[in-house]
């Protein structure tokens, strides 16, 4: 199972938003740095309304859904990469995940120790990304030093490995992220063997307080007009919205990714109550729907999986696959004989049928097809295999 780990400075949130995230108490929460020494890992749901809509179509008597794991990392701190609070600890729990989600402290509070003194998540964002890139930089020189030899022989292999690390040494040496760095899919998959912090897909969560949630589209629509020279708006601009939009300027023009939004205080004091109980506690907030929702869905996508969907009366089910699998590939996430013997899929949208209302509607419509080998399989087909083994 792919997993995301929840990195960020001490007192940021983290593990506040992993108990979120899990729907726990696992993970301790406690205004110091360092609460977190060894990691948490959960297992995640990931939130689907279309299993529900299929299964009422089925008359299912189970749904069953996607899911990925989540590890909650312990604060890194400045000099990480050089172990300062147990950095170099840390940072390899962060290489054991696929994806990295790093939070962001937005909020102010006097009442919560920030490890530098001040809120200012851009500082934030670059001392993490500091000590990933100087980890990085440190690995890679060391395989400069074991490959160069071999190289100079003329050996193959060596010279295509020596070739990533001249793209990928003076980006990271200039503070770019490994990710950005623009490698050919041969110079990729070789790059993938060096296991590099700065390579895995991340995105931004940024942490906002309780209070700012519900006004935060408001303020940061104020905040982008008194950027572009406008007449200031009459509502006051609440810190929050100009941290946020920095975060999401920032990540966008330098990193190549996105910031979501989260109050990670609000998400935890959901985990108790019951699904129509915190749909009412959010509206009560003048929110619209789950922040942790929203993550969850963007870390799945940000880890390349794609979903696509059984049903019928047994059961209506979600099944991973990674962005580009063929047919056959996906019928062997169900069980490798139907990947063995696969003859064809019969495919149709979930859109579609849904708007139909079942599977001979879909077919007389022309929106049932019958797919084969080469067929590229889309997040939210529905779809039954054929095979023989």
């Amino acid at each position: 199972m792919l997993s995301a780990g929840i990195a960020g400075l001490p007192n940021v949130g983290k593990s506040t938003l992993f108990n979120a995230v899990t729907r726990t108490r696992k993970a301790a929460a406690a205004n110091y740095p360092f609460c977190t020494i060894d990691p948490n890992v959960g297992i995640v749901i990931v939130p689907d309304p279309r299993l529900d809509a299929l299964a009422k179509l089925s008359h299912s008597k189970k749904v069953v859904p996607a899911a990925i794991e989540f590890v909650d990392i312990a604060g890194l701190v400045k000099g990480a990469s050089q172990g300062e609070g147990l950095g170099n600890q840390f940072l390899s729990h962060i290489r054991e995940v696929h994806a990295i989600v790093q939070v962001v402290r937005c909020f102010e509070d006097a009442d919560v120790h920030h490890v530098s003194g001040s809120v200012d998540p851009i500082r934030d964002i670059e001392v993490i990304n500091t000590e990933l890139v100087l980890s990085d930089l440190a690995t890679l020189q060391k395989r400069k030093e074991r490959v160069t030899k071999n190289a100079r022989t003329g050996d193959k292999a060596a010279k295509a490995e020596m070739g990533v690390l001249e793209k990928l040494i003076p980006a990271l040496d200039a503070g770019t992220p490994a990710h950005v760095v623009t490698l050919s899919p041969e110079e990729a998959k070789i790059a993938r063997e060096f296991s590099l912090l700065t390579s895995k897909p991340t995105l931004f969560a940024c942490n906002v307080a309780e209070a700012d949630l519900a006004t935060l589209g408001a303020e940061m629509d104020a905040a982008e007009e008194q950027e572009g020279g406008l007449p200031k708006d009459t509502l006051e601009i609440h810190p929050a919205a100009l941290h946020v939009k920095a975060v999401r300027d920032y990540v966008r023009t330098h990193l190549a990714t996105e910031a979501i939004v989260i109050s990670a205080q609000i998400e935890s004091e959901l985990v108790d109550l019951p699904p129509a109980e915190a749909a009412e506690y959010l509206k009560d907030l003048g929110v619209a729907g789950s922040g942790v929702d929203s993550l969850i869905r963007a870390v799945y996508h940000l880890l390349g999986l794609r979903t696509y969907l059984t049903t019928g009366e047994t059961e209506t089910r979600a099944w991973t696959i990674h962005a580009g699998d063929k047919a056959p590939a996906a019928a062997g996430v169900i069980h490798s004989d139907f990947e063995r013997g696969f003859i064809a899929a019969e495919t149709v949208h979930f859109d579609d049928l849904v708007r139909l209302g079942s599977t001979a509607k879909a077919r007389e419509a022309g929106k049932l097809r019958i797919e084969g080998k080469e067929y590229v399989v889309q997040d939210g087909d529905v779809i039954e295999f054929r095979f023989n083994v």
